[in-house]
């Protein structure tokens, strides 16, 4: 696996624009540069070449924006999949069948979704009229083992 300093240069750079325009103080520079165009605007005599100068380059930032912040979004989301992929393959119990799913067509996973549907439909119907648990694992601090944080003890 490549770590942050193995990887690639546009990797490091789309990672580091996103961090850094999620800040506060990339919100106030941002806002200081809108006031200080707003402020020459009468020293300009408010021109057309004034007015395109704010245009030109908030097309021009917001324009590269999109594509280094949708990069990061995209890894980001490819992380949590695989995460998600590997605690469904790690749990015991768990559906294999479900690694991966993103993959799937539309339809595949719409018939998937309404089948767990329908499973939450009957464990909450169950719940309203037996008042007991919908899992085979107990309650945290409920009555599991002692100590056993309410993980099931295979």
């Amino acid at each position: 696996m490549q770590s942050r300093r193995n990887a690639s240069l546009f990797t490091r750079f789309a990672s580091a624009t996103a961090r850094c325009s999620g800040r506060p103080v990339t919100f106030v520079l941002a806002f200081l540069v809108i006031v200080v165009w707003g402020v020459t605007g009468p020293l300009f005599h408010y021109s057309d070449t004034w007015q395109l100068v704010i245009n030109t380059g908030t097309t021009i930032v917001t324009f590269l924006m999109v594509f280094l912040i949708q990069n990061t979004q995209n890894r980001d989301a490819e992380a949590v999949q695989v995460k998600l992929d590997e605690l469904i393959r790690a749990t015991r119990g768990a559906h294999n069948a479900l690694l991966n799913l993103e993959e799937l067509e539309d339809r595949d996973i719409e018939r998937i979704r309404v089948r767990y549907q329908r499973l939450a439909e009957e464990a909450r119907a169950a719940l309203r009229s037996d008042g007991g648990g919908d899992t085979d694992t107990p309650e945290a601090g409920g009555d599991g083992a002692a100590g056993d944080g309410g993980r099931r003890q295979d």
